[in-house]
């Protein structure tokens, strides 16, 4: 793990997996969730396929910078975007999802790649469209992967997972372990196992317990707005992957994503919700190793 400035004042910590000769596949990573959620056998068994594999933590997130100069409180941030008052919410929130996507690229910058192929899971894949609009020179492909449009009448969440999703998390450790498998509520119906749930909420106390940034990366999400006028004109070869049994985003996120963007493969996988069972990692990585494959030409920059 290595830890390098992106931007003034932006820090990101980051891991590579593989031959860094080989095309790059930047993963980013979803709301809240650490480089850890994108699991290291996972990054290893993608390097395997000739793929050079980056994972890193998010602005807020785990080991790289934190905006502790701007609390937000939820409730009256969420009270606020209620009420319609969209420029006072917005003063709430230091960044947006565009930051988060300069971020991204500024690490592909640091790391002396010109152009990769981009991969982002919920937030993520939000954060990974972000990258692609605004800056298509530098991604090779795109693949969107349990996210949405932006559009509120699309990827809607069930009740119960915003019950999850929304109930603060106990700070103590064991608390915080156990919680964590309240997310079965979204995740594969088939393969969701919470000592996987638990194992990961551990390792990820362990590292880094930062609560305190997750109420900025929603603010980003919610004050980012609708993407699908851009998508509309977005021509990065794009994969979208959803599963069939998220209830965090619902699979009319990613079906409305591959509508939205020319040419767009859409992916829709049983047994799958808003996770990535070890199961289903060999269908996802032949679908990754093909979408970027897409691209041989040398992107690197060194």
């Amino acid at each position: 793990m290595a830890i390098v400035d992106v931007a003034p004042g932006i820090s990101l910590a980051y891991e590579t997996f593989g031959d860094p000769g080989d095309p790059a596949v930047l993963l980013v990573s979803g709301f809240g969730s650490q480089l850890l959620g994108w699991h290291e056998d996972f990054c290893r068994a993608l390097a395997e396929r000739g793929r050079y594999v980056i994972r890193y933590d998010n602005r807020d997130c785990g080991l790289s910078t934190k905006f502790e100069g701007h609390p937000v409180d939820m409730g009256r941030f969420i009270a606020t975007v209620s009420s319609g008052d969209i420029p006072a919410a917005l003063a709430m929130i230091p960044y947006r999802l565009g930051d988060m996507a300069d971020d991204g690229l500024g690490l592909l910058t640091a790391l002396g790649i010109g152009r990769a192929h981009v991969v982002g899971a919920s937030m993520g894949g939000m954060i990974a469209q972000t990258m692609a609009l605004s800056s298509p020179e530098r991604v090779l492909t795109l693949t969107s992967m349990m996210s949405s449009t932006g559009e509120p009448e699309y990827g809607r969440s069930s009740p119960e997972a915003q019950v999850v999703l929304f109930t603060p998390k106990p700070a103590d450790r064991e608390g915080y372990v156990a919680a964590a498998e309240k997310e079965l509520v979204w995740a594969s119906r088939r393969y969701g196992d919470a000592a996987v749930l638990r194992a990961l909420a551990a390792d990820s106390y362990d590292r880094a317990y930062y609560p305190e940034g997750i109420g900025r990366q929603l603010g980003a999400m919610i004050l980012s707005g609708s993407r699908a006028d851009a998508l509309r004109a977005l021509r990065v070869p794009t994969l979208v992957v959803h599963g069939l049994d998220d209830t965090l985003i619902d699979p009319s996120g990613g079906e409305r994503t591959a509508e939205l963007v020319p040419g767009a493969e859409l992916l829709l996988i049983d047994d799958m919700g808003h996770d990535r069972p070890r199961a289903l990692w060999p269908r996802l990585i032949d679908a990754l190793t093909a979408h970027t494959g897409r691209e041989q030409t040398q992107q690197q920059v060194r």
